[in-house]
């Protein structure tokens, strides 16, 4: 196929376009290659992409409306799979017009594009932080999500409510992936493993919200793109049987899906700190500190949908998962 990937240089654009190119795919590849975290990172998996023949890469800003609209245009693309965004709840609480810019604008680009160039599927990075201030767990797909608690999760809110819009006006088949902590080899480094990882190393203290009394659904970065490419080939249908008096969030009477990605399986932050720990075999130097804005206590996701839909949950446990990372940290900074 002939594939657009956004964000091809960040964390997973780059894993899901190593393994499309290494079907056999053509993929189109964009990023801006920003420095909201070390850009060599971002170049150095650029490098590797660039290696693959089928691979094109194209430097540009999913905000510039015409640059985006002419490469949907001209690009004749059966799928286009996006994941550029501005990423990180913190981050999002000192730089907000970031989030507008790229998160918003940004999408609304891609949306247009891939109407006006007849699009057979756009698949979209949404986030499990659109669950916000739910309590409910595990989280499902078929839940209300309507009390976001950062801004962060609000765009990604915001991109599932603008793709079904598209989905319903122009017949667009649309399916957002609501990712759980994902984490692996060449991960970002504003992440808990990344920071910690590089840390105990350095023999620094690292920093632990909520005095440690937190829980994450941490999903390795080869389930991810397992999962993604599965639901890449699954175009979504109508829903002949939603119900408009009680109203499903996950489907809709349009082509149009929104699946968990997770693992299913919540991990006491403590008891991640450990297993860096006898990863690393060092112990960490930890810093309590209170919970920070727009931060959540727990996240679980119920991934039974996507099981049922594409024949495969995440099932990498958390001690191989961080065993591969840290593998992967000491040949890539030589420590």
């Amino acid at each position: 196929m002939n594939i657009l990937v956004t964000g091809c240089a960040g964390f997973i654009g780059f894993h899901l376009s190593g393994r499309l190119l290494k079907e056999g795919h053509h993929v189109v590849g964009i990023d801006n290659l920003n420095p909201y975290y070390d850009p060599k990172l971002k170049k150095d998996r650029l490098s590797m992409l660039r290696s693959f023949d089928g691979f094109d890469f194209h430097r540009m800003d999913i905000t510039l409306r015409d640059k985006t609209l002419g490469l949907l245009e001209t690009g004749s693309f059966e799928t286009v799979v996006h994941l550029a965004a501005q990423a990180g709840v913190r981050y999002s609480i000192e730089n907000p017009f970031t989030y507008v810019d790229s998160n918003l604008v940004g999408f609304m680009n891609i949306l247009e594009g891939c109407r006006r160039s007849c699009v057979g599927h756009l698949v979209f990075a949404s986030s499990s932080s659109v669950y916000g201030a739910n309590k409910k767990m595990p989280f499902s797909e078929h839940d209300m999500v309507d009390h976001p608690v950062s801004l962060y999760a609000a765009t990604k809110k915001a991109n599932e409510l603008m793709a079904h819009t598209y989905s319903n006006l122009y017949k667009l088949p649309c399916t957002g992936l609501r990712f759980f902590t994902v984490y692996g080899p060449w991960g970002r480094p504003d992440m808990a493993l990344f920071k910690f990882t590089k840390s105990i190393i350095e023999d620094k203290p690292i920093e632990v919200y909520n005095y440690g009394k937190m829980k994450r659904d941490f999903t390795y970065i080869d389930d991810i793109v397992e999962s993604v490419v599965r639901v890449m080939r699954l175009i979504p249908d109508t829903d002949n049987g939603w119900d408009r008096s009680s109203p499903d969030p996950a489907t809709s009477f349009a082509p149009y899906r929104i699946y968990n990605i997770g693992g299913s399986n919540p991990v006491d932050l403590m008891r991640f700190i450990s297993v860096i720990e006898h990863a690393l075999g060092k112990k960490a130097k930890i810093n309590m500190l209170p919970m920070q804005l727009g931060d959540v206590e727990a996240t679980w996701a119920d991934a039974t949908d996507l099981e049922h839909a594409v024949n495969y949950r995440p099932r990498t446990s958390i001690e191989d998962g961080v065993k591969y990372f840290i593998e992967w940290y000491r040949k890539y900074y030589r420590v």
